[in-house]
């Protein structure tokens, strides 16, 4: 696969001025790697987004179409680093003609979209039915999204332009009190491939390339107590990457021990490396000795599965629509799938995607469940939000 980047390094190409918007790490800083997934069809354009060093890649997917031109699903900051490596792919292929916003609740993937459109001003929008936004629930043009060119996609797929090579299946709106969650699953006919938001992610046992451009934030999280100093190699990459994604997907596994704040102020003091960007030397964490058995678990054989948090807190709501969901997607004849974050392109059969959403049903067909034992915070925050009333009551499995 063909992976390419900005060769020179000017920070005006990374530049993203309207970072405040979603004041997240590498905040007014972002790369994006577009990389070939299959040859002169599909491309993506990975950039990093985090809390706290917690970094996982933010995935834009574009797509070639049979009768010229492309198809843009999730579009990430439109930084000029980024629009000149979508540029290159119109000079060869054709403009822009579709962008798709497939969710309505991932503030991370729809705050670029009105941005990113505003720079291919031929190109129609199309995003998941009944948008909402908060504190206030604003109009789609209030978000910069360009009204006259703006449409919601139709629950039946065969009434867009594209029907020809895409079919498309909406899984939603779940209701979930003060919000609500949606995404659309795309699938590009030709390639046998299956795009995908938040549903379901894979990972990787390396951190991705995006990752790694600036190796700090997995040397961070490398660290087993506040006065270790990291050398960058590999294997202390991977560790910090292994222990990222057990925070980005559990919070708090099992295998992490929090200290008391005495102990961290205590620790910080000691702290070879107390600037600004080690954070005065904090290090809240504490990892047992066998922390790697829970990142095993999770990757497995590098299957898909749906991220604990959906599984806790959103899809459990609407048990059976996320099923009959799953199983219209499982029809289509995909063997890749590309998710907006985490591992990508992963290859994966329909009946693997079926499998993932199998902690829904009463006798689970999944040969991999995740240990209940890292779902301890999780469950906590459920049962949190349904006691004083902010989410409604899961329902029971099918």
């Amino acid at each position: 696969m063909n992976v390419q980047q900005t060769q020179e390094i000017n920070p005006k190409d990374f530049a993203w001025r309207f970072w405040l918007a979603l004041p997240i790490y590498p905040f007014g800083n972002r790369r994006t790697i577009r990389k070939e997934v299959v040859k002169d069809t599909i491309w993506t354009f990975d950039q990093l987004q985090g809390i706290f060093y917690v970094v996982v890649p933010v995935r834009m997917t574009v797509v070639k179409l049979e009768e010229g031109g492309l198809l843009v699903y999730a579009p990430v900051a439109p930084t000029l680093e980024c629009i000149r490596l979508v540029n290159e792919l119109v000079a060869s292929h054709g403009e822009v003609k579709y962008i798709i916003l497939s969710t309505i609740s991932g503030l991370e993937h729809k705050i670029f979209v009105g941005p990113f459109a505003q720079c291919f001003p031929k190109a129609e929008v199309f995003v998941a039915p009944e948008q909402w936004s908060f504190p206030l629930n604003l109009p789609l043009s209030w978000l910069g999204l360009p009204h006259k060119r703006t449409s919601v996609l139709p629950f039946d797929s065969s009434q867009t332009p594209f029907a020809k090579e895409f079919d498309y299946a909406i899984l939603g709106p779940i209701y979930l009190g003060p919000g609500k969650f949606a995404e659309v699953a795309f699938f590009h006919k030709r390639s046998h491939t299956l795009l995908v938001t938040d549903s379901v992610v894979s990972v990787s046992e390396e951190p991705p390339a995006i990752v790694q451009l600036d190796p700090y934030p997995l040397l961070f999280h490398a660290k087993d107590k506040p006065s270790d100093i990291v050398e960058d190699n590999q294997a202390n990459r991977n560790k910090g990457w292994q222990r990222i994604c057990l925070f980005a997907l559990y919070f708090s596994p099992s295998v992490l021990e929090v200290p008391t704040w005495s102990e961290v102020f205590g620790d910080a003091r000691k702290a070879p490396e107390r600037s600004k960007k080690a954070y005065f030397g904090l290090f809240p964490f504490k990892w047992q000795d066998d922390w790697k058995r829970s990142f095993d678990a999770l990757r497995g054989d590098g299957r898909l599965f749906v991220a604990p948090i959906l599984q806790t807190l959103i899809l459990n709501r609407a048990p059976q629509e996320a099923i009959a969901w799953a199983e219209k997607v499982a029809s289509w004849d995909f063997h890749w799938v590309i998710p907006c974050h985490l591992d990508s392109p992963i290859k994966a059969e329909p009946d693997e995607f079926r499998q993932a959403f199998s902690f829904l049903e009463k006798q689970s067909s999944s040969s991999y469940p995740l240990p209940e034992e890292d779902f301890k915070l999780l469950r906590n925050i459920d049962a949190g939000l349904n006691k004083f009333g902010i989410v409604p009551p899961m329902k029971e499995k099918i």
